[in-house]
């Protein structure tokens, strides 16, 4: 499956990789890829690029103004290769098996429809340099929201929830006071972060770029008259 953004032309800026304060944002913890046995290896995922760091403080400044004692929450940052092979693998095993399938005894056929399924929200782990998989960029960020008494504010779905509640505008049309809620919270957590500089991922509610292809790509489709150029490229922490 060829993502449209993946053909966006890489210059890197050669902006390091750098830290996200724990001081500053809490995370989630221990990392749920980790604790599923993602090959880090002595890789932290909570690593993004300068340019990334910048704009995450300036989101948490645009939210404290608007609910002071409101917090970002890191789900996920940087995703080394073998931890987005990995990622795919598991998501397709699981896949697999809600629909009563054997992951290991799966047909072509069968094979192809899944990752259809998974390269829907995950992105290709291939080690191309000309397409790398945002998260191995430092570029892409997975985040939440934290309200003032430290609880997750409910958005209706879970972060890599493999199915259209994952879409950000699912509940746009909320009927009941509960989804009502979701969409304003995915509102709320989707104007401080593009506020911010950060594009989102039109499939995922939790996922914001800026500065890989897919953020250059989505640019690009709100201003058509600007080049179309990616500033960071595959990393390493």
């Amino acid at each position: 499956m060829l993502k449209p953004y993946r053909s966006v032309p890489i210059q890197d800026c050669g902006e390091s990789l750098v830290p996200i304060p724990f001081d500053v944002f809490p995370v989630v913890q221990p990392h749920p890829y980790q604790k599923l046995g993602a090959p880090y290896g002595d890789e932290s995922p909570f690593f993004v690029r300068q340019g990334v760091h910048d704009r995450l403080l300036l989101a948490q400044t645009y939210l404290h103004q608007q609910h002071p004692g409101w917090k970002i929450l890191i789900f996920d940052a940087f995703r080394p290769l073998p931890v987005q092979q990995f990622m795919v693998d598991y998501t397709l095993a699981e896949i697999a098996r809600q629909q009563g399938l054997v992951p290991d005894q799966l047909s072509e056929l069968q094979r192809q429809e899944l990752y259809e399924q998974v390269y829907e929200f995950w992105a290709v782990p291939d080690p191309n340099p000309t397409c790398p998989p945002p998260h191995s960029t430092g570029g892409a960020i997975d985040v939440t929201l934290l309200d003032a008494a430290g609880q997750v504010a409910d958005v209706g779905a879970a972060i890599d929830e493999i199915s259209p509640r994952s879409y950000p505008n699912y509940y746009q049309h909320g009927q009941t006071q509960a989804e009502q809620l979701f969409h304003a919270h995915r509102e709320l957590l989707k104007q401080v972060m593009t506020q911010a500089g950060f594009k989102q991922h039109p499939n995922e509610w939790w996922h914001f770029c800026y500065g890989d292809q897919l953020w250059a790509w989505l640019t690009a489709q709100a201003e058509p008259n600007q080049p179309v150029i990616a500033i960071y490229g595959s990393s390493r922490a």
